[in-house]
Parts: structure tokens; sequence; C-alpha cells
């Protein structure tokens, strides 16, 4: 299944099927417990669910563009973060889904990055972290999408992250707190879940703004997520002039 850049945005061409345009974005924090830990947070008891715009899709190889928006105003530098996750793409409507029924509505699985500029996500828009993840090119997705029947277990996945070749994060989706079938359940209970949806399913430890010094993207950079089974999804960074 490809997964590419239109006039409307970034679609997913599924095998022998109509084309799905990448609609909405719903992502999770928290969901690993060591990254909740290193960045000062209690664990969650129920999954803390925001919103990335669809127009913050972009694809394998094209760059993660930092706009002028994302200088921190108190250091005068760029707090742009990555974030190797696990992307989930939906392939049929899902309501009041039950657990044990929940990856039947899972058309594939790919590589995600969620980058987030951090001081939009903690201060500048009042304590919601969806400015700070939806800026354009903020959700890299790739580098196809791999179909679900293919990944029989994705609770069983290596996923790393790194940038200029040194790795940043390195776990499994194992220690996800809630598991993708449990997100899909629960996020569906009263809503309906698009065929398009794609879910990024949270970030393991091991982030730039937790590390000390902190590590933030650069102009020049490339980062890399790769997860088992999946590819590495490849992007290099430039600030935007």
């Amino acid at each position: 299944m490809r997964i590419l850049k239109t006039d409307l945005g970034v679609t997913i061409e599924p095998d022998n099927a109509a084309p799905l345009e990448v609609r909405h974005i719903i992502g999770i924090g928290r969901n690993y417990a060591e990254h909740a830990g290193e960045m000062g947070a209690d664990l969650p008891e129920r999954p803390m669910v925001f919103f990335k715009s669809p127009a913050s899709a972009t694809i394998h190889g094209e760059p993660i563009v930092i706009p002028p928006i994302c200088v921190d105003p108190d250091t005068g530098g760029e707090q742009v973060d990555f974030e190797a996750e696990l992307a989930v793409v939906i392939g049929r409507p899902a309501r009041d889904v039950p657990l044990d029924g929940a990856l039947d509505h899972v058309l594939g699985y790919c590589c995600a990055n969620d980058v987030s500029a951090r001081w939009w996500q903690r201060h500048g828009s009042a304590g919601q972290f969806c400015r700070g993840k939806s800026f354009d090119t903020f959700c890299p997705l790739g580098p196809k999408i791999t179909p679900a029947e293919r990944v029989p277990d994705p609770q069983n996945l290596r996923i790393r992250c790194r940038v200029n070749g040194e790795t940043m994060q390195d776990a499994s989706t194992a220690d996800m707190i809630f598991p993708v079938a449990q997100l899909i359940s629960e996020l569906s209970r009263g809503t309906t879940l698009l065929p398009g949806t794609v879910l990024v399913t949270g970030s393991p430890s091991g982030v730039g703004f937790a590390r000390s010094p902190q590590v933030f993207l650069r102009d020049g950079d490339t980062v890399e997520v790769e997860i088992e089974g999946l590819g590495i999804l490849r992007n290099p960074v430039q600030l935007e002039r």
C-alpha cells in the first residue's frame, strides 16, 4: 500500500481499493511509562488524547519544515522535538467497537514521527497540545502502509528513532500502557472513527526535550523512525526561510 502526497494532502492507496485521504489524526500522550517519567508527568489513568491537523501530515523523504513561529521567545532557539511512534490507519468505520473486535477495523500500520514544538505545546496554547503538534509537516508517515494481516501482533514491535545516525529512542510497542486494541475501542465509544483516521499511539522515552543537554531538531538534520517489519521513515529537517 502506497502513501503519497496529492493536491488534497496525504493519501493512502490500498491495494485493489479506493484511495483514502488522511482526514483525521488522533494522538495519544504519555503512553509509555518511561516517557511519562522523563517528562515529569504522572501515568495517565485513561488514554491522553490530542489532535493533530491533517495538514501536518507529510511523507517519507519530504522535509520537516520548521516555521519561524517555532522560535522559543525565552531562549531565541527552536524547540522542535522528534517522537517515534507506531501509526495505525483505520480502514472501515468504527463506533462502539468491543475490545476483541477492535483490530478488525485496522487497514494497516506505518511509522510516524509526532514532531512537537515544545514551547507551543507547554506554554503557547494555554496547556493544549494541538497547536504545538499541528504545524505543517509535523506528522511524517511512511515509508508505506503495511497491511494489518502482515502484522500479527502490533504490541510486539521494536521501535527506534535516530537523528543524524545516532540512536535516540529504542523500545518496544509491548511497553505501551494502552495497547492499540484498547485505544481503538475506547476512542470509538460514542464517536465514529472514519476510514482514513490515523492514530499515533505514543512515543517511548529518549525524546530530545528530556535529555541533558537537550537535543532539538536543527536545519540539515536527518531523522529516521524505524519500526520492526514496517520499514524506515526518513525525513530531512529544514528551517523555513
